[in-house]
């Protein structure tokens, strides 16, 4: 494909996505079902081009006066790929391009509208609504936590410590380019691909099958680390996924005591299954609901019960940017009563003295503080008590709880609050 039909191509995406709702995925899938003719880089280049015109669709709109998925694609082009205006508008009138550039495009390209007179949602590019659950979360770097949400993400790595050591394992994934990401030792990262660029595929190495590491962004690697030291422990994954967090854990563990995991949604545990016998998992069971009561005979016997509560995903933006779009402030409430619920849920498990790890990937304290606070209140047989893990404390907050944010940590958003079961009096 040349690039005229390139930018069309992404133009049709982006349509897609916001005249039928369609998640990106799904609309780069069924844009590729039909362009038989696209090739890798092809397929790479559209889908770039069209998550990073997501990412920062209001301030591009602004700077172009166009918000159209037309405008935002030749904002992408002009201000974040830095092509010339002359490459831009030879793309665009090829055969196949979007059409020929009109005077007030040219005009912008050349003059765009400065955001420096922009709102703080349309320069930060999020939603009006959200502004005050972001300044209230974020204080003063709100803007720069957003800019900094609205960039591409690193690919993070965890080398796992169940089937190699952090030496062999860093020899290994440095062949794709990743080196030491810093707060964890078998953190490693492959940083964020440049315009019209690829990630190297981590799957292609052959470490990858052998379970020598794993994918997981380093916020989601130290979020698991606030468990601490948990070998000869009974764990519970409660909310398990696809098994990122468990498998870290899992290693943490050393494959001594026991390590359960259970979700909602059977269907997902399968691929924690598959994912734990590659990295030679040994202590894990997995609990399913389709076997009726599957945590039946756990209840106050757990020493660790780890939850990654279902949330927003506000903090994964930038690696999720349509999320941001579609979320809405009935979503987020709806989020909140299945967060409340899911801690009740999952504090019945906890033996006396045992501890609550609760986890979100979102960065609004709706979904986070409040809700520990709003368990707390319900359950006084509960206290939260600050994380205490070495080398963790340059994230914490007063209060002592985790919270990671893109600008801060360089990773996703992640909050995390340990809360401890107090013993029975004899």
């Amino acid at each position: 494909m040349r690039d005229g039909g390139r930018l069309a191509a992404a133009i049709e995406v982006l349509t897609e996505i916001e005249t039928r709702h369609f998640p990106v995925r799904m609309a780069l899938k069924r844009w590729g079902e039909g362009a038989r003719y696209a090739g890798s880089k092809d397929r790479a280049f559209v889908s770039g081009l069209a998550l990073d015109a997501l990412r920062r669709k209001r301030s591009l709109g602004w700077m172009m006066g166009d918000d159209s998925p037309r405008g935002v694609v030749l904002g992408v082009l002009a201000h974040d790929w830095k092509w010339s205006a002359d490459r831009i508008a030879e793309a665009a009138g090829e055969d196949h391009g979007p059409g020929a550039l009109t005077d007030a495009e040219r005009e912008r390209l050349a003059a765009p509208r400065s955001l420096a007179d922009a709102p703080a949602p349309v320069a930060g590019d999020y939603a009006d609504w959200l502004q005050p659950h972001l300044a209230r979360a974020l204080g003063a770097d709100h803007g720069a936590e957003m800019a900094a949400l609205a960039e591409r993400a690193p690919v993070d790595l965890r080398i796992n410590l169940l089937k190699t050591d952090v030496e062999r394992g860093g020899k290994a994934v440095a062949l794709i380019g990743a080196e030491p990401a810093g707060v964890l030792d078998t953190a490693f990262r492959i940083p964020a691909p440049g315009a019209a660029d690829r990630t190297p595929s981590v799957e292609a190495v052959p470490a990858f099958s052998k379970g020598w590491f794993e994918v997981q962004d380093l916020g989601s690697q130290i979020a698991a680390a606030t468990a601490g030291p948990i070998k000869g422990k009974q764990v519970l994954d409660f909310c398990a996924g696809g098994g990122g967090k468990t498998l870290a854990l899992a290693a943490a563990m050393g494959n001594s005591g026991q390590i359960y995991a259970h979700d909602s949604d059977a269907r997902r545990l399968a691929d924690t299954i598959r994912r734990g016998q590659r990295a030679g998992v040994r202590n894990l069971q997995i609990r399913s609901p389709i076997e009726g009561e599957p945590l039946k005979g756990l209840e106050g016997k757990l020493d660790l019960v780890f939850v990654d509560a279902p949330c927003t995903g506000s903090g994964t933006w930038r690696r999720h940017p349509d999320a941001k779009w579609r979320l809405s402030p009935d979503q987020l409430a709806k989020r909140q009563i299945e967060q409340d619920a899911v801690l009740a849920d999952a504090s019945d498990f906890v033996k006396p003295g045992g501890r609550l790890i609760y986890v979100t990937c979102s960065l609004l304290a709706e979904e986070n503080e409040d809700r520990v606070a709003a368990f707390v209140e319900r359950h006084p047989g509960f206290s939260v008590k600050p994380i205490a893990v070495a080398g963790l404390e340059q994230h914490l907050t007063p209060e002592g709880y985790l919270r990671l944010t893109p600008h801060r940590a360089g990773t996703d958003g992640f909050f995390a609050a340990v809360i401890e079961r107090g013993s029975y009096v004899p």
